[in-house]
């Protein structure tokens, strides 16, 4: 197969294989080859429909990309001398058909708009499988939220016993931050599908092209209308990679509780062993080594949006070949999370709760203290701060006992005797007891069972209408494949 396709008539001389491979692409253009030939045979279909191209031209052309959509693209495409697979498959092209008609698939278009096409056409698949992994992680974080609506669990501030709180409520603290993610990568979507073909170099062409037409045939929304800034832009991949780095952020401080709740000093759940490791030596261990690596992802994809933000960082408009470094990071990035939220989603399945242990827990610290507070104020009308104050010195003491109550209530001069207004030991024991202080807070999104309860019903009602979204899309998607693939072979034929 000829390699000098692009280069034959502007420049001479051997490069050497090693400069080859410098600026060769094709180790990440295997992402994009599929979408490649798609956007090739909407092209070629356009300049059919457009009368630019002869219609026995584009049956021969039309005829052997759907050879490569069918049976798929051969290894010889992706040879480091072409520099990119979308000149390999030209080449590829060439050599089958011939100059004269092969030579005619690229007319109208550069390699600039039509990579800028495939990577937005990869990436919003991409997209709708991230948003459905996202799904199920939601969907098993309310169903185990459903489980643990009575299971009573301290709530931490700085890392120290704050108040009690659900399991529900905590896991429905991150099933609403994953829905966040998902929100956003939806929002992204939108500007991720629009469609830069046609718009050449940067200065569209002189042929009577119909953008609009290749945009439908590809499944985009719309155009990315100014032809440089088609080209030229990589901010919805940038997008892209700040969602997933928020998103891989809400990851790693749900496997940093997991890390530390599946300690032996916390024993609040047990991850199942195919999540685990063993130490070489310490026969005893077992490691949570899963969540760890998802930690440890997280940097990844931090890294992977660093890179690429920095890579466009002073560009000048339109198009640079800089650009080409950008795209692994992309890749690299949507595969971490990929993988991240896939055995996310089997680690929190499989993963069991040690609910007495999280009871006994739950009271520690004085962590009811607030209601004891809440109650002198609520029960005997004495301002929020002096019950505070009375409460955090009987703390300081050591005791919530009614006896130092009166003591600590002596020593701050609030001219008030507790006992003279009625409190008794059997009210301060109801109000430090933790189902007690759990079931008072039933505001909307408090931990209390009922709360949690309204709650999960709300978040699966969302996840039905989130879930509902990313069919119709991919739907959408489909139809558009398969309808232009439709045509492809009607022509052909």
């Amino acid at each position: 197969m000829r390699t000098d396709v692009v280069r034959l008539g502007r420049l001479s001389g051997e490069r050497t294989g090693e400069m080859m491979h410098f600026l060769s692409s094709m180790r990440v253009d295997r992402c994009i080859a599929d979408a490649d030939i798609l956007v090739d045979i909407a092209h070629v279909m356009m300049l059919d429909k457009q009368k630019i191209n002869d219609h026995e031209i584009t049956k021969q052309i039309l005829a052997a990309l759907l050879e490569l959509h069918d049976e798929g693209i051969p290894e010889e495409v992706f040879d480091d001398q072409l520099e990119d697979v979308h000149a390999g498959i030209e080449a590829l092209i060439i050599e089958a058909l011939g100059a004269d008609v092969g030579g005619r698939m690229h007319m109208g278009r550069s390699r600039n708009d039509e990579v800028a096409t495939c990577i937005r056409i990869k990436l919003r698949e991409d997209l709708l499988k991230q948003m459905a992994a996202l799904l199920k992680v939601r969907e098993v974080l309310i169903a185990l939220s459903d489980q643990h609506r009575e299971t009573a669990m301290p709530g931490f501030t700085h890392m120290q016993h704050a108040q009690p709180t659900t399991l529900a409520h905590h896991l429905l603290a991150y099933e609403q931050a994953f829905s966040r993610d998902f929100d956003r990568l939806r929002d992204a979507y939108v500007r991720v599908n629009q469609c830069p073909l046609g718009a050449a170099a940067f200065a569209s062409t002189g042929y009577p092209i119909n953008r609009d037409l290749t945009a439908r045939l590809l499944g985009f929304d719309s155009l990315v209308t100014n032809t440089m800034d088609a080209v030229a832009t990589r901010d919805f991949a940038l997008e892209t990679l700040a969602d997933l780095t928020i998103l891989m952020a809400n990851v790693s401080r749900l496997c940093e509780e997991l890390v530390i709740w599946s300690s032996s000093f916390v024993k609040f759940v047990t991850l199942d062993d195919a999540f685990c490791s063993t130490s070489s030596i310490m026969p005893q261990k077992k490691n949570p080594d899963t969540a760890e690596i998802m930690r440890a992802k997280t940097g990844s994809v931090f890294g992977a949006y660093t890179g690429a933000l920095i890579t466009v960082k002073g560009l000048p408009m339109s198009y640079n070949r800089d650009l080409q470094e950008l795209t692994p990071n992309l890749w690299r990035g949507m595969r971490d999370v990929k993988e991240s939220l896939r055995l996310l989603i089997e680690m929190l399945s499989s993963a069991t709760f040690d609910t007495a242990r999280m009871k006994e827990e739950a009271g520690k610290g004085y962590s009811t203290a607030t209601e004891l507070a809440d109650t002198l104020v609520r029960n005997f009308g004495l301002p929020f701060r002096t019950a505070h104050n009375i409460v955090g010195r009987a703390v300081q003491k050591e005791s919530l006992s009614l006896e130092t109550l009166e003591e600590a209530a002596k020593d701050l001069n609030v001219g008030i005797s507790l006992v003279g207004k009625g409190l008794t030991q059997q009210q301060i024991n109801e109000a430090l007891d933790v189902n007690y202080s759990i079931a008072l807070r039933k505001a909307p999104g408090g931990p209390a069972p009922f709360a949690t309860k309204i709650a999960s019903e709300e978040r699966k009602k969302q996840l039905d209408a989130d879930s509902a979204l990313i069919d119709e899309r991919l739907a959408r998607l489909s139809k558009a494949k398969e309808d232009m693939i439709a045509d492809a072979r009607r022509l052909v034929a």
